[in-house]
């Protein structure tokens, strides 16, 4: 079952004299994880926010378990179904104590101090934070403070995850650490997971790829077929992942790994 579909989308902010988004058909299936891919200004960013209502499209519609994004009536049920964490976890923690800042947007939900206190707890637990709930935020790594900003979300119990490029501003540690709680995560509870990235390497194991390029839809496939179209992606301008270079029938290979 699709869960959020666009039907001829497309996007122009107020101020640009061209539409960042055109003409986007596509839909997501429950318990799907899907990479979205693109260079800087593709619109893949902004295809994330119009997945939970932060942006809503200037034609066509998207639609979230069949809630229309443009209804003000269903702007709350949309954003419950589906959470967003960011690249910077700095603009999404707002307390002095880790556990303060999970149960945040429970609380202002009105959920039941009881129920706050489990949920906080699991998803503590489910990013492997447990331990840390007393802490400081600011005194945490990039890593750690990004599993604090995917446990707040997951304290809302949203359906869906939206990750907006959120290793963009981590090490390469950092990176792994998230991407291996994200993947724990929805081994555990079949949530539907769309990755925004421009890291070839995050897409590998996603059950789908979607290239994004000039705000069109260039490529979707799995990964082993967008990846195996290795001249279309640099035309793109992408790259693709060490290993399926390496794989390309004929190449003489020079990264470490060959040498």
């Amino acid at each position: 079952m699709d869960v959020i579909t666009f039907d001829h989308v497309g996007f122009r902010y107020p101020d640009s004299p061209e539409p960042v988004l055109k003409n986007i058909d596509i839909a997501f299936s429950g318990g799907s994880f899907t990479a979205v891919l693109g260079h800087n200004g593709s619109g893949k960013s902004t295809m994330a926010k119009l997945c939970n209502a932060i942006l809503t499209p200037t034609e066509g519609a998207v639609r979230v378990k069949g809630m229309d994004t443009r209804d003000d009536n269903s702007l709350l049920s949309v954003r419950r179904t589906v959470g967003m964490v960011f690249q910077n976890p700095d603009n999404q923690i707002v307390a002095s104590v880790v556990e303060d800042d999970v149960a945040f947007a429970p609380e202002n939900l009105g959920v039941e101090p009881s129920e706050i206190r489990r949920r906080v707890d699991n998803a503590l637990r489910r990013v492997g934070m447990y331990e840390f709930r007393l802490h400081a935020p600011h005194l945490l790594s990039g890593g750690q403070k990004q599993r604090i900003a995917i446990a707040g979300v997951l304290a809302m119990q949203p359906e869906i995850l939206v990750l907006d490029e959120p290793t963009a501003m981590l090490d390469p540690y950092g990176r792994r650490e998230v991407l291996a709680t994200v993947e724990e995560l929805r081994a555990e509870t079949g949530m539907t997971v769309l990755l925004i990235t421009h890291h070839m390497d995050e897409c590998i194991n996603a059950d789908r790829v979607v290239v994004i390029s000039d705000g069109e839809i260039a490529l979707d496939g799995t990964p082993a077929d967008v990846f195996s179209r290795v001249e279309t992606m640099r035309d793109l301008g992408l790259d693709v992942p060490a290993t399926t270079d390496c794989a390309k029938p004929g190449r003489m290979c020079r990264c470490p790994r060959c040498r």
